[in-house]
């Protein structure tokens, strides 16, 4: 007898696929594990630099299975985490497992992506939490 899934599980990794689709060729690889790796990185630290309430309202624009991978591991009694530039760039590349060097290009890029997946203005309106510093890596021009 084969194996089926319900249908809300089909949407469910459906729509999550379209997401990791849209930054594999964001970022001209078709390797969908890195793919999950960058967008993961750039979901948790974009999500503990914000307060609970803005990580809540920038979760429900998330596909389930994402907003899962969003609140992984996530401490609420914790947020916002204060770290600049620096450790913005070196914590996203130790879970991405990306050289340092290269998260300024990949953070744009999913962010980007993500833009354009979400509800218009969801990005912006979260960003404004986020430090000067953090904000202009996010939303530099993607090369």
């Amino acid at each position: 007898m084969p194996a089926t899934r319900p249908p809300d599980f089909e949407h469910a990794i459906h729509t999550a696929n379209i997401w990791l689709k849209a930054v594999s060729e964001a970022l001209g690889t078709e390797d969908r594990h890195f793919a999950h790796r960058v967008l993961r990185a750039w979901l948790h630290t974009f999500r503990d630099r914000l307060t609970v309430d803005v990580t809540a309202h920038f979760a429900a624009q998330l596909p389930e299975l994402l907003r899962g991978v969003y609140y992984d591991g996530w401490n609420p009694s914790a947020v916002p985490i204060k770290y600049d530039r620096d450790g913005y760039v070196n914590r996203f590349a130790q879970e991405a497992k990306v050289k340092a060097e290269d998260v300024p290009e990949i953070a744009s890029v999913v962010t980007a992506v993500v833009r354009r997946q979400v509800s218009p203005g969801t990005v912006e309106s979260a960003v404004e939490q986020i430090p000067h510093e953090i904000r202009g890596l996010l939303l530099q021009p993607a090369t």
